[in-house]
């Protein structure tokens, strides 16, 4: 399976609403003021949104890490920006809120999505790890989120004081914003539901290959149990955009899952018939062969063909499963290459 997408999907600082008339530094009015604060975090956003088109088509936060650090530096040459403004007849507010604003962002960015990116590493080693690499990402979100819906709080505050009209519109960039955000959200709660029956079933390989015969039965029972729950879990979600194919492919790997388990009994045969074998060929081969009577040659010929029976046997299900496991696996990545590459907004550098 190709490693999980590491998309930080966040949505910053869009605001509500848009103020034309936009100048430099010289503010001839409270909506210059404001639109040059808002035209600095277009840049912002615009070059994020490049940033989380790269990862979403590379695959890898690591790939483009470059393109991490340009938004880091341009967040940080936005907040002097704004925080070089002179405030607006005196009044600091909507500019020192932004500048606060700013620089949680940054923080967050730099030092949350640097920890998230480092988890990324292990997430992949356990359920329990990948859960909580995705509530990172959801946690620091919600901080950006609380931020972002005060600062949009305080801009409609300082554009009643001062007579501004404010243009509830949404713009390209909210709009690719939001598409990320909702198609990473899908995305993420569907992949959960794979991860952890696609997690339980390697510890089930792992015994299969030491003939750990009660492991097998622990693991196995474990992989069952949550195959079915992925199934009924499928069942309450909608597909991102009405398009149920992340959801088509989850499903098609917890039936997988779920025959393979229900088939895994015959390696817990198996082992057992192996075990029961190795120990009759043993006591036949400890025996010369002059004293080994016919009732014990006609015992271990039975068994050698029962176990040779067996091995066939089991050799064609591993074959089998081997083959349906390729085929789900093979679906689930290709469909989410396929969504990612038909969902996640393509922003180039500005």
């Amino acid at each position: 399976m190709e490693r999980r997408v590491s998309i930080f999907a966040l949505t910053f600082f869009i605001s509500l609403f848009s103020i034309h008339k936009i100048n430099a530094q010289q503010f001839e009015n409270a909506g210059d003021y404001m639109g040059y604060i808002s035209k600095a975090n277009e840049e912002v956003t615009a070059v994020y949104l490049s940033y989380l088109s790269a990862v979403g088509h590379n695959k890898s936060a690591r790939k483009v890490e470059k393109r991490r650090q340009e938004v880091l530096n341009l967040i940080s040459d936005t907040r002097f920006k704004i925080q070089g403004m002179p405030p607006w007849k005196g009044d600091r507010s909507y500019r020192d809120t932004t500048v606060g604003y700013i620089k949680l962002l940054y923080n967050v960015f730099n030092e949350d999505y640097a920890k998230i990116v480092n988890m990324e590493e292990i997430a992949e080693q356990s359920y329990d790890a990948m859960e909580a690499y995705m509530l990172a990402q959801e946690k620091a979100q919600e901080k950006l989120h609380e931020a972002s819906d005060k600062q949009n709080e305080m801009q409609k505050r300082f554009a009643a004081k001062y007579d501004v009209k404010l243009i509830n519109e949404e713009t390209e960039l909210d709009i690719k914003s939001k598409q990320a955000a909702g198609l990473m959200k899908h995305y993420d709660e569907v992949y959960l539901i794979f991860f952890k029956p696609y997690k339980q079933e390697a510890y089930l390989m792992e015994a299969t290959g030491k003939k750990n015969i009660i492991a097998i039965e622990q693991n196995k029972n474990a992989l069952q149990k949550f195959a079915d729950e992925g199934l009924q879990k499928l069942k309450t979600l909608n597909g991102y955009n009405n398009d149920p194919s992340l959801i088509v492919a989850c499903r098609q790997a917890m039936s997988f899952y779920k025959a393979e388990a229900a088939r895994m009994q015959l390696a817990t045969d198996f082992f057992m018939k192996e075990e029961n074998f190795n120990k009759l060929k043993k006591n036949f081969e400890s025996k010369p062969a002059s004293k080994r009577t016919q009732v014990e040659v006609d015992e271990y010929n039975k068994g050698v063909n029962e176990i040779n029976a067996t091995v066939n046997e089991y050799n064609s299900a591993n074959k089998e499963l081997n083959k349906q496991r390729e085929t789900a696996l093979d679906l689930w990545n290709s469909t989410v290459k396929k969504y990612l590459d038909n969902y996640m907004p393509v922003q180039r550098k500005q």
